[in-house]
């Protein structure tokens, strides 16, 4: 008697996390997976939650659609053992195919990530899944839900796109690298075709036209947060200017022994983090928290860095910065940033910091005024390094300027503390030394 199938449940979510949606199913009932096989992907407010299987097997129901609400236990699927057939294809990977008469060919030993069931799966899928020309021949793996986004901001559909990811997934390069070529040919001068007539062009939305789409989760959270800050909080910005030469010839003396020692490129990120970790220490209300009528204090200083992503802002947690080195902390920005884009931060990695950098200067931002986010009491805004003249020594000289600001919290932070918590930084960047002194 075969036993009962395994319910494959939807994850434990956190306490702020009330549910999910389901953004994509990557496989259909009847499929054969492997174990970690990917099966389902959730989006909460905050991250992409994949669901994999516990097991090899064969999937005999699926109980969710995409777009479905659900919670935390909520069964998305069942998953029952294989048939003979799937055991069969499972046992023969990493082995060459040595009947060569069978009509349909076996996958050979260095492709392990389809099989004969999956070409003849694929056969039936949309022609956006199909793997381009010199792949397995199988299905290709539906695109990520950041990925997914990107094309339908770019007007695009999957089989517009040829994939170089594994099993001929769409990867968010090659999504650009269309909207590229689409650009460069829309700028060459247009040119008769060989009948004489001139080449079609893409029919643009019609002027007056509009369009409704519904908010992602986390955008929907983005406003929701927003709009709390603005009116849970007496919220004041009060900005200064950084003269960035010192900073810039820093790196400029020491970025190629930086990178080969460390393996990561030096940036200005790694230096205002650190500069910000000195600077709460000496204005700890900067770095506390209103809780009713009490003030918590936080003696160590985890720092939010704002990053965006496909699917909207999101803002990891760097922890324990006061001890943290330079290098570690460009590490783990870079590899905040690079799963960011891929919908892969962990929902604890998004929670419980105590004061937040944004950088508003990667993207041309002159000035700003960045918006606290609440229970934290203080955000710190980087801005575009700019040529400017400046007075030095009675001289005006030209130098490369930037302009920080600090919103903060009035119930909490008085102006002199803000403005001397900026000075801090603001010394702290144009002399380095002071970082290794610690004055």
């Amino acid at each position: 008697m075969a036993p009962d199938p395994t319910p494959i449940k939807v994850p434990e979510l956190p306490e702020s996390v009330a549910d999910a949606t389901v953004v994509a199913l990557h496989k259909k009932a009847g499929d054969t997976v492997k174990r970690d096989e990917l099966i389902a992907e959730l989006e909460t407010d905050k991250v992409v939650l994949e669901v994999s299987a516990p097991s090899a097997g064969a999937l005999t129901a699926l109980e969710v659609s995409e777009g479905d609400t659900v919670k935390t236990d909520a069964v998305i699927a069942y998953l029952g053992a294989a048939d003979e057939a799937a055991e069969e294809d499972s046992e023969s990977e990493g082995e060459e195919a040595s009947i060569p008469s069978q009509p349909a060919a076996r996958e050979s030993s260095d492709d392990k990530t389809s099989s004969p069931r999956a070409e003849d799966r694929g056969k039936a899928r949309d022609t956006a899944n199909v793997v381009p020309e010199g792949g397995s021949g199988g299905a290709a793996p539906p695109p990520s839900p950041s990925v997914r986004r990107l094309l339908q901001e770019a007007g695009l559909k999957a089989e517009d796109v040829e994939g170089t990811g594994e099993d001929g997934r769409i990867l968010r390069e090659d999504v650009e690298r269309v909207q590229t070529e689409r650009s460069r040919r829309s700028e060459a001068p247009s040119s008769a075709s060989p009948q004489g007539r001139a080449p079609e062009r893409e029919r643009a939305p019609s002027a007056g036209s509009i369009e409704r789409v519904p908010m992602t989760r986390l955008r929907a959270r983005i406003a929701e947060r927003l709009l709390e800050a603005k009116q849970s909080t007496a919220m004041l910005t009060t900005f200064n200017e950084i003269d960035m030469s010192a900073a810039m010839d820093l790196r400029a003396r020491y970025k190629e022994t930086f990178e080969k020692r460390h393996s990561i490129k030096l940036g200005f990120m790694g230096l205002f983090v650190a500069a910000a970790s000195r600077a709460l220490e000496r204005f700890p209300i900067i770095n506390a928290a209103l809780d009713g009528e009490e003030i918590v204090y936080h003696h160590f200083s985890d720092i939010g860095i704002a990053v965006s992503s496909p699917r909207g802002l999101v803002v990891p947690v760097l922890r324990d910065t006061g001890n943290a080195s330079v290098a570690d902390i460009e590490r783990r920005i870079r590899d905040f940033a690079e799963r960011a884009s891929d919908g892969k931060l962990d929902i604890d990695e998004l929670r419980g910091g105590t004061f937040t950098i944004t950088n508003g200067g990667v993207f041309g931002s002159l000035f700003s005024t960045p918006i606290v986010n609440p229970p934290q009491s203080a955000i710190l805004g980087m801005h575009a390094i700019k040529e400017r003249p400046v007075a030095v020594d009675g001289e005006v000289v030209i130098r490369p300027m930037m302009y920080i600001a600090l919103s903060y919290d009035h119930r909490l932070v008085d102006g002199a503390d803000a403005v001397r918590f900026l000075v801090a930084i603001k010394d702290a960047i144009e002399d380095p030394a002071r970082l290794l002194l610690d004055v």
